[in-house]
């Protein structure tokens, strides 16, 4: 029997009726392949499949940023462009802004509302208006068309725009599914924040002025308490979180560990006493180098005997230098520990909402420098109505640190 002039295949070969001969003029489809086989011409391996995750991953960040801007971008022209155009045209205050120039896509955005009601996409009352329509582009085109009504809240039209243009390359890829480049994707995020600190967003979490808030970590932080970043090493910490940021303008630093060597050979003591003088108040917490400890753990990393012990000394007589070149040595304090080092944790601002904290474990063979990094947040960030009254690990860390502090001994 044929088929629009096509004839269709032979069936299985060994029944009646049935050849692998194909007649002429008739078209052969390929046999199915077995159930579960895809064929190797389709196959994806592990690299192709690692491809695909990382752009899955970059545009969704992508997308993140660009939901937020227009979100805000969306009620800064509703704030200043509704109380001008809604007394006069009530509901259709949009298509009245959208004026001429806009005509057609402020009535595209119309008709889609409209099917978006009749089939019931629309679950938010919120959004059932056209303004919720419109795209980032279209958004700008109404910002653009009147300026003059947001000169009074914006001082450069020019840096507005240009945030947008950054954007736009991103958005477009991003539409259309197509691979988002790693610059591509910093230079959205750069533009993204700069243009929600333009529009009046900025973070009401204190501590972004030393570590600025993501838009995933605001968006998904409450699945990860309050820890803000990870690293597999120090180096990779340093590399996006360099020591100058972590303790640049501290006005209190607290920090536990073996020698601490984050804060005494990233940070110059130079930079130290500047940082104590402008009011900073300093409480190091070493291992003591004389203890059994020390030698436990030289054991442990398998280094000769003394070493570990004689670089705690180095670090614990740099302090004091530094210390001795203070007006007020009381604010730069010293003290070690003789219990099992567990962990080293450096509290900048622990005492306030604005606090960060750096924490890694020590582990048994593994070096300080070569240990995965926690990055904490401190400060109450209830994201949830269901977590309140949950903390993070901030403040355990922050005990941790107090109870060591009051069974340790200063150091003269």
């Amino acid at each position: 029997m044929g088929s629009g002039g096509l004839e269709l295949p032979p069936g299985d070969e060994g029944h009646e009726g049935n050849s692998t001969d194909v007649p002429p003029g008739a078209v052969s489809l390929a046999r199915p392949m077995e159930m579960g086989s895809i064929g190797p011409e389709l196959d994806w391996g592990a690299d192709a499949w690692g491809e695909v995750r990382t752009r899955a991953q970059r545009a969704g960040r992508a997308y993140i940023w660009l939901n937020l801007v227009e979100q805000r971008l969306r009620a800064v022209v509703a704030a200043v462009l509704r109380p001008v155009y809604e007394p006069v045209h009530g509901d259709d205050w949009v298509v009245a802004a959208a004026g001429p120039a806009g005509q057609e896509w402020v009535q595209r955005a119309v008709a889609v509302r409209e099917v978006s009601r009749r089939k019931g996409y629309l679950l938010d009352p919120a959004d059932d208006n056209v303004l919720s329509f419109l795209t980032l582009p279209q958004l700008r085109e109404l910002m653009v068309q009147h300026w003059p009504c947001f000169e009074p809240y914006f001082d450069e039209r020019r840096d507005v725009e240009l945030a947008l243009d950054e954007l736009e390359v991103t958005r477009n890829v991003v539409s259309r599914n197509r691979a988002l480049s790693e610059a591509v994707l910093n230079q959205a995020e750069r533009a993204a924040a700069k243009l929600l600190e333009i529009l009046g967003a900025g973070s009401d979490v204190p501590s972004a002025r030393r570590l600025p808030v993501d838009a995933v970590e605001d968006l998904v932080g409450d699945r990860y308490a309050d820890v803000v970043g990870v690293h597999s090493d120090r180096v990779r910490l340093l590399r996006q979180f360099p020591a100058e940021d972590l303790f640049g303008g501290a006005r209190r630093l607290d920090a536990i560990g073996i020698g601490l060597n984050l804060l005494v050979q990233n940070f110059s003591g130079r930079r130290l006493v500047r940082l104590a003088e402008s009011g900073c108040r300093t409480r190091l917490l070493f291992l003591n180098p004389a203890s059994s400890a020390v030698k436990r753990r030289e054991r442990e990393l398998g280094i000769k005997r003394g070493e570990l012990s004689r670089s705690v000394e180095m670090n614990i007589l740099h302090m004091r230098r530094v210390r001795s070149r203070l007006r007020d040595p009381d604010a730069f304090e010293i003290q070690v520990y003789d219990e099992t080092p567990r962990f080293t944790a450096y509290l900048v601002d622990g005492d306030g909402s604005d606090g960060i904290a750096v924490v890694q474990s020590y582990l048994r063979r593994t070096r300080g420098m070569e240990a995965p990094v926690l990055v904490l947040r401190g400060g109450s960030r209830v994201l949830r109505p269901d977590q309140i009254g949950e903390e993070g690990l901030f403040p355990t860390y922050r005990e941790e640190f107090e109870v060591a502090w009051a069974d340790s001994r200063p150091v003269s």
